[in-house]
């Protein structure tokens, strides 16, 4: 009877037995491991190409920004370089009542001004992509302040009467280069910077830019004609017409001409020039220019010089010049004068 008692057990034993086995077993830990590596490897690289398109989205609109900046720097610097160019050129046309030393004081406030925005465009940020136009503004800016310095330096002697054929032709000359310079921009500045900021979708326009009016200006006909118009032209006075570099010192120390110094780098720099009027009448707008290692000459004027005295004039160098350069100094000739050779000096000066 206890055998029979027993044999239901067996059975239900034996009928479960089947239901383990149909069980579906647990992953084996290695497939979950290579699983989350796929997943963390997802992610990662989800991240970095949001990491890399937000870089690169920042680097475009700083790019875009840098382009904008540059276009507006570029189009008022224009804008001022043509004001100058109705400025001098509605002074050629028409002078007024503006005596002789008025009138080459206007153009000489014309020639600095020139000076002054050819530096502010070289001192330009510039973007890459800008390279090549910025080349070609750049030339076009010193093709203009070159002429400037040219006109104004021949300007008192086309006033006046000895060597005033040769002045007018100097500056009839520059004439050509100015409108080089119109050539330079027109055709090459800003066609290129305005392929670039289409390109990077910057909406900045860049005016156009002419300093010479017409080609009426290339005929020295032309320009004798408008110089005759200037009230009280200066002509020299009969006689001995001439200046002399007597004497150059840096910050009080005396230089001469050809013999290496050694000067004190004390805040900025002044040189005392000392001129001298060998001739028999009285000059003057005598200018006196140094020039750093062959660049834009620095000026003063002396306002007049009486026969047979002497005058001396500071002109502060900057920005201040460091370690050994040559300055150049010249005392630029009045109307009349015959000899240069003792108008000009080069010293070289080591400040330190």
């Amino acid at each position: 009877m206890d055998f029979l008692d027993e044999e239901p057990a067996l059975a239900t034993a034996t009928s479960e037995a089947p239901d383990r086995r149909r069980r579906k077993p647990p992953r084996p830990p290695r497939q979950q491991i290579l699983l989350r590596r796929g997943i963390a490897v997802g992610a990662g690289l989800l991240i970095l190409i949001l990491l890399v398109l937000g870089v690169r989205g920042c680097l475009d609109a700083r790019k875009k920004r840098g382009l904008e900046d540059y276009a507006r720097d570029v189009a008022a610097l224009v804008q001022e370089s043509n004001q100058r160019g109705r400025d001098l050129f509605g002074l050629l046309e028409d002078p007024g009542t503006l005596s002789s030393l008025d009138y080459q004081q206007q153009i000489q406030s014309n020639r600095q001004a020139a000076d002054t925005l050819a530096g502010r465009v070289d001192d330009l940020d510039v973007p890459g992509d800008m390279d090549q136009a910025h080349r070609a503004l750049s030339l076009a800016f010193d093709l203009r302040a070159g002429a400037l310095d040219q006109i104004s330096d021949r300007m008192a002697r086309a006033l006046g009467q000895e060597g005033r054929d040769r002045a007018i032709g100097v500056i009839t000359h520059q004439m050509q280069v100015l409108l080089a310079s119109d050539v330079i921009y027109g055709d090459r500045a800003k066609p290129e910077m305005e392929v670039v900021l289409a390109r990077e979708g910057v909406d900045e326009a860049i005016p156009d830019s002419q300093f010479l009016p017409d080609l009426s200006w290339l005929d020295s006909a032309n320009v004798e004609a408008a110089l005759g118009r200037v009230s009280g032209a200066e002509v020299a006075t009969p006689g001995i017409h001439g200046l002399g570099l007597i004497s150059t010192s840096a910050n009080g120390v005396a230089l001469e001409d050809g013999v290496p110094v050694t000067v004190a780098a004390d805040g900025q720099p002044e040189l005392e020039v000392t001129v001298q009027n060998q001739g028999d009448s009285d000059e003057s707008g005598v200018t006196v220019s140094v020039e750093v290692d062959g660049g834009r000459p620095i000026e003063q004027q002396i306002d007049t010089i009486a026969a047979g005295e002497t005058q001396t004039v500071s002109i502060p160098i900057s920005p201040a010049p460091s370690g050994q350069v040559e300055l150049a100094v010249e005392v630029q000739p009045v109307p009349g004068e015959q000899v240069e050779d003792n108008n000009q000096a080069e010293y070289t000066v080591t400040f330190e």
